[in-house]
């Protein structure tokens, strides 16, 4: 089930920030990293339009 109102421009995405539970964050570089987006478990929050970057909580931080 895609929730997702417009799909992910890979070309704006420079880096990915995974947010876990407990509070940490890493910072990703979002080369090769399409699948993990299309098939992880969890919430995106594509802000790539305005600063190239996509925000990942995996389910159970979302």
């Amino acid at each position: 089930m895609n929730l997702l109102t417009k799909p992910i421009d890979m070309s704006k995405v420079r880096t990915i920030v995974c947010h876990l539970p407990g509070g940490q964050a890493y910072v990703l570089q979002a080369e090769g990293l399409e699948l993990f987006l299309e098939h992880g478990v969890g919430r995106i929050c594509d802000t790539s339009d305005i600063d190239g970057t996509i925000h990942f909580f995996p389910r159970g931080n979302a």
